[in-house]
């Protein structure tokens, strides 16, 4: 598995140099916290970089229910290093998918 995480960071542009993407950081932790939690990356709500790499809120279905407007989503922030490596996460917010935050009054 480290080989496979070696050969696919070669082949990203800017790999190893610092110089990871927004786009490509936004991806790889959608996808590396996927891989650990077992549960659906819904969207990337959140992203800026750090002074060690990158910062990204990832949204994820923890339930799914019927109707989907429903299902309990959690936010998650998640740190990257420089090469797009998962240093850690946190769940910040559960809600569920319908609810409306910060709505007028």
């Amino acid at each position: 598995m480290a080989d496979e995480r070696a050969t696919q960071a070669e082949e990203r542009p800017g790999a190893g140099d610092g110089r990871l993407s927004g786009p490509e950081a936004a991806r790889l932790a959608k996808e590396q916290l996927a891989e650990i939690t077992g549960l659906e990356a819904a969207s990337v709500s959140g992203l800026s970089r750090t002074d060690d790499g990158w910062r990204v809120v990832v949204e994820l279905v923890e339930l799914e229910r019927v109707p989907p407007t429903t299902n309990v989503m959690g936010r998650y922030e998640v740190e990257l290093d420089r090469d797009g490596e998962l240093v850690g996460y946190e769940q910040v917010e559960r809600y569920h998918r319908g609810q409306v935050v910060g709505g007028e009054d």
